[in-house]
């Protein structure tokens, strides 16, 4: 099915603005959808059609417990047809025009799956764990690539929680025993906010969200019995992003620092938009624009 641009208006980058996320009903094609659903599963088995691993991979089959919320991170170098979404050009033009950044590069994707019953994501906010950026700025856009509601264990913001303190949440967070908003009502707390007011994405599939680095947001408890919900996180940071000079990246992240080098390689980190046209060249050749390649085609 062809893809239609997205033409954001002033009242949506104000909206995104005042409440820190926008939602999107209908951003991706929905055989698109389909197709990624269908390479994410045998990630979660180890089949990597590139022969690279991801950098982080949660749950084993036949070792980690069933009802526990699965996530891959950067599947973009393991899968081409998760990269041809999470490297295309719309994903850094979107998240660029939103920040207002110059230009978007990919930071990290991540890759989720809810089996029924599936624990919580605890809410968090992204920002609190990126001072090893020079600016430490960063934009998400998560996708449904199945019809999302809250029993499917969607997407949940707190509207308006991007204008708090950045708070770093230790501790449980993929299957938290304790109510997985602790963090987030403790941090409005501190802001004088009382009744925090959430806000479940509930869209069909192929719809998505954007959100800032400092917005509250996590996965709802499944409460279906049946079927598995997918999704994709795409996290992108400034164009012109660099390490920052001394604080670590971790041991996950800081293995792509250079010595004595800010630069952030664009072979990790590749640069998919900017004003000027830049793009990052190797792209061409590693995979097709999953989102550019359907504009025009027959539906």
């Amino acid at each position: 099915m062809t893809y239609h641009p997205i033409q954001l208006t002033e009242a949506q980058i104000q909206q995104f603005q005042e409440d820190g996320f926008l939602i999107l009903e209908n951003f991706l094609p929905p055989d698109f959808a389909q197709q990624l659903v269908d390479r994410i599963e045998p990630l979660f088995h180890g089949q990597f059609e590139t022969g690279i691993y991801p950098d982080e991979w949660h749950w084993r089959p036949g070792l980690s417990l069933p009802d526990i919320t699965r996530e891959i991170c950067n599947a973009w170098k393991c899968d081409l047809t998760i990269a041809s979404l999470v490297l295309s050009a719309e994903i850094g033009r979107l998240s660029a025009a939103l920040a207002g950044w110059d230009g978007a590069r990919i930071g990290q994707d991540s890759l989720w799956m809810k089996p029924p019953g599936a624990k919580e994501i605890a809410l968090h906010q992204d920002g609190a764990y990126i001072d090893y950026l020079n600016p430490p700025a960063m934009m998400t856009c998560w996708i449904a690539l199945n019809d999302a509601t809250p029993a499917d264990g969607t997407l949940v913001y707190a509207r308006g929680s991007h204008k708090w303190d950045l708070v770093n949440v230790e501790g449980e967070f993929h299957a938290p025993t304790k109510d997985y908003r602790w963090a987030m009502l403790q941090a409005a707390e501190n802001a004088g906010v009382t009744e925090p007011e959430l806000v479940f994405v509930e869209v069909p599939a192929g719809g998505c969200a954007f959100h800032t680095g400092r917005t509250w947001h996590g996965l709802c408890k499944t409460t279906r019995t049946e079927g598995v919900f997918h999704s994709i996180g795409l996290h992108t940071l400034p164009s012109n992003a660099q390490f920052h000079p001394t604080n670590k990246a971790g041991y996950i992240y800081g293995r792509y620092k250079r010595v004595n080098d800010t630069t952030m390689d664009e072979s990790f980190f590749p640069i998919l938009w900017t004003k000027d046209g830049d793009r990052s060249s190797f792209l061409a050749d590693y995979c097709k624009d999953g989102l550019l390649s359907r504009v025009g085609s027959i539906a």
